[in-house]
């Protein structure tokens, strides 16, 4: 083995070495209570041996009557845990109170601001993500039954309170159409404020009016968001 060998396999192991030990401290921190956790799951944990899929499945890829086949995950795409306990409440579209039942008129080409506010109302700082997921319940091809279009990570000290403001374009609904050209398209939509991909805390119901829409390359690909 050449000297230089030698040194590349001793500079590994020192980088491997370092690795452990920096992920051992953060384990330790987690687990004695020193770090509050805020990491939130890239991928779905799977509940059973040989189970795959993406949370970017369409309706038929979830539980349902029509399959003996349960493919729900033991843990969704988005999940996360934390020592202390978080409260949403208060949101607006555009300034204006909603609830789950109410439905907003946008326009094709126009933009929501969407709002909430974060509580902590736990005994300790901890950091909340806000996940925001788009639902077309019916569009010219498949969609999924939710896509992430915008998250934000909210640090808050116990007893206070944030504001998260979601601008959402029509863009972040547009797919390719039948005619293989993107296209953001009138009609009925969901955006759900989300703990993860599967588990919803509001709702807003959006229906978008005016002619189908052709977007290009400058279309806006997630949402602007602001935490204040």
């Amino acid at each position: 083995m050449s000297k230089n060998t030698a040194d590349d396999a001793q500079g590994r192991r020192a980088l491997l070495k370092m690795a452990m030990l920096g992920g051992g401290a953060a384990l330790a921190g987690v687990l004695s209570g020193r770090i509050c956790p805020s990491g939130r799951l890239p991928v779905g944990i799977p509940r059973n041996p040989g189970q795959s899929g993406t949370y970017l499945t369409p309706l038929l890829g979830l539980r349902s009557g029509v399959s003996t086949v349960d493919p729900t995950p033991l843990w969704p795409f988005g999940h996360g845990l934390s020592y202390t306990t978080f409260r949403w409440a208060d949101v607006t579209v555009d300034g204006v109170a909603v609830t789950d039942s109410d439905h907003v008129e946008s326009t094709t080409d126009g933009v929501v601001r969407v709002s909430l506010t974060v509580s902590n109302v736990g005994r300790r700082a901890g950091t909340d993500v806000v996940q925001l997921y788009l639902h077309d319940p019916v569009a010219q091809v498949t969609r999924p039954d939710v896509r992430l279009i915008g998250y934000a990570r909210v640090a808050v000290e116990p007893g206070n309170s944030r504001r998260v403001t979601f601008d959402v374009s029509a863009d972040l609904s547009s797919f390719t159409g039948v005619a293989g050209v993107r296209i953001v398209e009138p009609g009925d939509l969901q955006l759900r404020l989300s703990t993860s991909s599967s588990e919803s805390a509001h709702t807003v119901n959006i229906r978008l009016v005016g002619p189908e829409r052709a977007v290009g390359l400058s279309r806006r690909m997630v949402a602007d968001v602001t935490v204040e």
